[in-house]
């Protein structure tokens, strides 16, 4: 049997064409099953669960009464009766074919235990549409197959994995502990096990992004924050890529701190113009490469400003949360602040 899970909280807008998605599968040729977690929801979504509960035999939902996504993901789990487990978002549809790529995937590589693949991103205005550009690019994102496309093969993450029950037994389920990163953490832990993970762009589905530039900044501020949490955990930084908007902004705080200090007369002679020449070199190589990549992918000039704030939002809010993780979590060595934890829809 398939078991696919979703966390869901207060997610009345999307849940139906979620599970519409899924009642609309090509046969897989194996049995499967659906069960949302739902974290307490009041805006109706549960009235929606119990209406394709009933209606419909392979789905139920169960509660989630801690109301996070990896406590949400763990309950689901722990309901389910597949060999396989999907992992899925409450705001996501999939492909007619989703279930069925996963389980022929998993069958063609024993060596994996995980597959995945591209999640496209779904715009409700031309706003969304922007910051869906932004973060479906190398510039955007670094090398995420799962967001940018490519060619079949090995990967060291992917989001909406379907992961063998057997492999999650043995490394552990989802870390409650995590509000953010609980996927890419446990696909670490599946790789330094021993076990691949595979891509294939066959396997689709479509996810609808943030509206809005502030959500946006929060999102990826918390990415950042909690990957340090991950590291820590580790003892190791989990991927090198990660670091890139942090060291960046640190190239940036340094210059102009030096850029300051010149203009002061701090500075010997011999250093002048040095912190200014690095933040002017550092700011127009960013600005160059994020409007050529903007260019890329956008329909209108209005579409290069959007894209190209969205850029400055996802890295930036990164490299800001990656520091503020830095000194809470490795400097003082304390646990998240309660403001951490909360969720950014």
């Amino acid at each position: 049997m398939i078991s696919v899970v979703i966390p869901c909280l207060n997610e009345s807008r999307y849940i139906d064409s979620t599970l519409q998605s899924l009642l609309d599968q090509v046969d897989p040729g194996e049995d499967w099953e659906v069960i949302v977690a739902d974290g307490r929801s009041d805006d109706g979504t549960r009235d929606r669960l119990d209406f394709w509960q009933q209606e419909h035999a392979q789905f139920r939902w169960v509660d989630n009464p801690k109301r996070t996504t990896p406590q949400g993901l763990n309950a689901g789990i722990a309901a389910s009766k597949g060999e396989t487990i999907i992992i899925l978002g409450a705001h996501a549809q999939v492909d007619p074919d989703f279930l069925v790529r996963n389980a022929e995937l998993l069958r063609a590589h024993p060596e994996s235990g995980c597959v995945g693949g591209v999640v496209e991103q779904v715009h409700g205005s031309d706003r969304s549409r922007q910051i869906g550009a932004a973060m479906s690019t190398l510039f955007g994102v670094g090398d995420a197959r799962f967001r940018t496309g490519g060619i079949a093969g090995h990967v060291d993450t992917v989001a909406f994995g379907a992961y063998r029950k057997e492999v999650l037994d043995e490394i552990g389920w989802f870390d409650e502990a995590l509000v953010r990163n609980q996927d890419d953490e446990l696909n670490y832990r599946l790789l330094h096990s021993g076990w691949r993970i595979w891509f294939d762009p066959r396997i689709r589905s479509s996810y609808h992004v943030r509206s809005t530039y502030d959500k946006l900044l929060k999102q990826y501020h918390q990415y950042g924050y909690w990957k340090v949490f991950v590291n820590r955990k580790h003892g190791t930084i989990t991927t090198w890529r990660q670091t890139i908007p942090a060291i960046f902004m640190a190239l940036l705080g340094v210059s102009g701190l030096c850029w300051t200090l010149e203009a002061a007369g701090f500075w010997n002679h011999m250093w002048d113009g040095f912190g200014a020449s690095i933040f002017v070199s550092a700011g127009l190589l960013w600005l160059i490469a994020g409007l050529g990549s903007a260019i890329a992918v956008s329909e209108s000039v209005r579409d290069v400003l959007g894209i190209l704030r969205a850029y400055a939002m996802i890295h930036f809010g990164y490299g800001w949360g990656y520091w503020r993780g830095i000194f809470r979590f490795l400097i003082l060595r304390s646990h998240p602040r309660e403001h951490a934890v909360k969720l950014t829809r």
